[in-house]
């Protein structure tokens, strides 16, 4: 008898699966059951996002996945305010504040919660990274180390953060980056000669993107630099290092090395591009020597910004009650701010506090929804990573 295979599928959940809250744990959804049984459908409250643990890699994080959290929530019966995206951001300051009946949102809190946390993750380790590589460019080349349902989320994310350009082919459509990237090994390999690959992307690709030639296939760096100099003359624009952790040495030496050779046979125009299981460190080491950097896997998957959601008060019929769980602050929050990471957190209602200094702060919590319709027109993306660049430089983190 003949074996029937069972057909391979992908396993990720639809735009449809998510919007109707259908992309969910079970304990959302019989939450919502109990409440609609106990006629407590209509009970709303005010759920605030928040960091209470620390974030990663020092004192601060970078907000983002707002746009798409509004996307889940349009159309119902939410209103929403919030910081605006991108913002630099400590512990305890509330980012988001929605108004809901809880049994409408239940199904939608791992959502929303999943966008703002995957963002602000990839996002706040692409910043970190920016600072790291100062002046010289920074792609972002994570891809292969996500599931591909993601793939124009963590190419947003890292863009925001402050990444120079994205790889992903989807990015173009749905965010209006054009994807940058030249050529894997496997190029390379399946054509069987470094010159003859090297050559064959100039000819088809040269005049759409800079030719970038990988010199680290079959020989050794220096002589695979030279080579692709040598062989593409004025149409290189630039070599790229990946060589294996195994194989690799000190980097540092070997980029040296490979600029010294280059500019000795009068190739000192060619820029020199490194990649390969980089991370902040390793960058600050090269930025010197390098002209820019290929990151990938240490900020498509970085520790995780821990955001959570919380109830902060409830209207039962009689108005609003400011409750919380142990170890959270009650009530519902205004945020004012005094300048990046100095922000000013009151209770919602409060007057206006002073700076400092005795200005007057700038109110940042602000509405962006009401009943499911947007009040408040969205940020292009390339506005979302000035503000964040702006608020690095402000805070001389970035030169």
């Amino acid at each position: 008898m003949p074996v029937v295979a069972r057909d391979p599928k992908l396993y990720m959940a639809s735009i449809d699966e998510i919007l109707s809250g259908e992309a969910s744990d079970i304990y959302f959804k019989r939450t919502q059951e109990l409440l609609r049984r106990a006629g407590l459908d209509k009970v709303r409250v005010r759920m605030e996002v928040h960091l209470y643990g620390d974030p990663p890699w020092g004192d601060w994080a970078v907000y983002a996945g707002l746009e798409e959290a509004l996307a889940i929530l349009k159309g119902k019966p939410f209103t929403v305010y919030s910081l605006p995206e991108g913002t630099l951001f400590r512990r305890k300051t509330p980012l988001m504040l929605i108004e809901a009946p809880y049994e409408a949102f239940a199904p939608l809190e791992a959502s929303i919660l999943g966008v703002l946390r995957f963002e602000s993750s990839i996002a706040t380790k692409a910043a970190r990274v920016r600072i790291a590589a100062g002046d010289r460019l920074f792609l972002f080349f994570g891809l292969r180390a996500l599931h591909p349902a993601v793939f124009p989320a963590a190419d947003r994310a890292a863009y925001i953060g402050g990444a120079d350009s994205v790889s992903g082919i989807l990015s173009e459509k749905y965010l209006g980056l054009k994807p940058q990237g030249t050529m894997p090994h496997a190029f390379i390999i399946t054509v069987g000669d470094q010159r003859k690959a090297w050559k064959l992307f100039a000819d088809v690709y040269g005049g759409q993107a800079n030719v970038v030639a990988l010199t680290d296939t079959f020989d050794d760096e220096r002589n695979e630099a030279l080579m692709a100099a040598e062989e593409l003359k004025d149409r290189l624009w630039g070599i790229r290092l990946d060589t294996p952790s195994s194989r690799r040495g000190n980097m540092k030496d070997i980029v040296e090395e490979v600029k010294w050779t280059l500019k000795l046979h009068g190739f000192d125009n060619v820029k020199i591009i490194v990649s390969g299981g980089l991370d902040e460190e390793e960058i600050k080491e090269l930025r010197n020597v390098a002209d820019g950097f290929g990151v990938g896997t240490s900020v498509a998957m970085p520790r995780s910004v821990d955001l959570s959601m919380d109830i902060v008060e409830v209207d039962r019929g009689n108005g609003w009650e400011p409750v919380a769980k142990r170890g959270k602050m009650p009530g519902a929050k205004m945020v004012y701010s005094c300048g990046p990471l100095n922000h000013l957190v009151v209770p919602w209602g409060s007057s206006k506090p002073k700076c400092a200094d005795g200005r007057e702060p700038e109110q940042l919590m602000a509405k962006y929804m009401e009943d499911g319709k947007l009040v408040r027109d969205l940020p292009s993306l390339d506005e979302i990573r000035t503000y964040v660049l702006s608020q690095l430089k402000q805070l001389e983190l970035l030169k």
